[in-house]
């Protein structure tokens, strides 16, 4: 059944503080290589082209040193991340009870303001060659709260039959996207992820994929030219969004990237791509005890995402511009069990989706980056036909800048300020009325 607007609300307040992570990058690649950062970053985490041809050759230069048995015996690939930092979080209507501590006096909407200093989670990232062309990457990661998994754990098998355009990757991994979400400018609870990535239509949607940003189970097959201009990545992977021990259901998953680079006389490299990401989600779940029984779901529906993007330089700047085009089942939409479809809201259909967001980048200096973004999601067709068109729309932007004292082959830090706004048409609790949330951030980003 679909769910009463005024508790919708509620998934968007649970996906911003659960979906925002930081990004990751590790300086003992330039330990071990003995080359500064800026070889192979933009602005660290964000990788130039000679740090996507690294990233994609295996974490591999292609000398002497790739193979880890000819690094000094105290070498070791690992580099900890960590983000102490202050920050404000606000949202207009919050839902408070209009009596404080009765809960029968009803709900109110009221403005909802924290602030103060805090924590990041921490990374704990290592990854390099087993062998020449044997790579992997493992990432354990504790939450803030203390909350520990595997961000990351692959195992690669590089330059198969001798070719760049061979590679197999199996394990918990980062999917391929247009825009690396793993290697963010941003970071706070509402600029610190790509709303698009993850958007699902504001129903009793039940889909269990959470999105083409998070790191999913499964194998890549890879391959690229010797410089990555033309770059490919399939991947089959399990329909558990990324969740160990099989939680969901039986049925695979499927994600698809194609790009091409060019030089452009005056401006440099541009990039343009296409991807997409079709799946299917279980609508319903064997019980005992009146509870889901984990691993049984059954009913599966489809769902995808697909679409075009292009990167672009200019001298100082450069501009990502990403569309992806979103449609789930109307089983998955409505929180309905596919066996049972007598269940089916009247009218009910699935709903679909388009959105996309401009983000740029202004390299003032090795030193200083200036960054930004806008980004938006309207619907096209909602589940269920009464909701207002732009029941849900999303609109997003974000603005702030890093700075880099100390940037060398041992460490990295990072003065980092964003400042970050959302707005979800009509899901205030209350009154139905648009719920706009803010982030004020500030702190010292830094890895060792």
């Amino acid at each position: 059944m679909f769910a009463p607007k005024s508790t919708l609300w509620l998934f968007f307040v649970v996906f911003i503080a659960s979906t925002s992570q930081p990004a990751f990058a590790i300086p003992a690649f330039a330990r071990k290589y003995g080359l500064p950062c800026s070889a192979c970053h933009e602005a660290w985490p964000k990788l130039n082209n000679f740090g996507q041809v690294f990233r994609d050759n295996g974490f591999q230069l292609g000398n002497e040193r790739d193979a880890p048995v000819f690094q000094r015996p105290e070498y070791f690939p690992i580099t900890f991340r960590f983000f102490p930092q202050w920050h404000r979080e606000s949202t207009n209507r919050f839902a408070m009870d209009a009596v404080r501590g009765d809960a029968e006096s009803g709900l109110t909407e009221q403005r909802f303001t924290t602030h103060g200093f805090d924590h990041s989670g921490l990374d704990m990232w290592t990854g390099g060659t087993l062998a020449p062309n044997i790579s992997f990457l493992v990432l354990p990661a504790a939450e803030a709260s203390g909350a520990f998994h595997f961000e990351a754990a692959w195992i690669r098998f590089d330059n198969l039959l001798k070719s760049t355009w061979l590679n197999v990757k199996l394990g918990k991994h980062e999917l391929d996207t247009p825009v690396s979400e793993k290697r963010f400018l941003t970071l706070s609870a509402n600029g610190g992820f790509y709303y698009l990535y993850h958007f699902l239509p504001p129903s009793s949607d039940i889909n269990s994929f959470g999105g083409i940003g998070d790191n999913q189970v499964g194998i890549e097959v890879s391959g690229h030219s010797k410089n990555s201009y033309t770059r490919y990545s399939v991947s089959v992977l399990s329909s558990t969004n990324g969740e160990p021990e099989l939680p969901t259901n039986h049925s695979y998953d499927f994600y698809g990237h194609f790009s091409q680079a060019f030089d452009a006389p005056g401006l440099g490299m541009q990039r343009v791509g296409v991807y997409g990401y079709s799946g299917r989600s279980p609508t319903y779940y064997q019980t005992a005890g009146g509870e889901p029984i984990p691993g049984t779901g059954g009913g599966n529906r489809p769902f995808y995402r697909a679409g075009a993007y292009g990167i672009w330089y200019a001298g100082k700047f450069d501009f990502s511009t990403v569309f992806m085009h979103g449609k789930d089942n109307v089983f998955l939409a409505t929180g309905t069990g596919a066996d049972q479809p007598q269940l089916l809201p009247a009218g009910a259909r699935g709903p679909s989706w388009n959105g996309g967001f401009v983000e740029a980048h202004y390299s003032y200096s090795p030193q200083l980056i200036l960054v930004g973004r806008y980004e938006a999601i309207r619907m096209s067709q909602q589940a269920d036909p009464s909701f207002a068109r732009d029941f849900g729309n999303t609109t997003a932007w974000v603005a702030g800048y890093r700075w880099y004292p100390i940037m060398s082959s041992r460490a990295g830090i990072a003065w980092h300020q964003e400042y970050a706004q959302v707005q979800f048409n009509k899901l205030s609790p209350v009154t139905g009325r648009n719920l706009r949330s803010g982030s004020l951030l500030m702190g010292f980003d830094f890895d060792f």
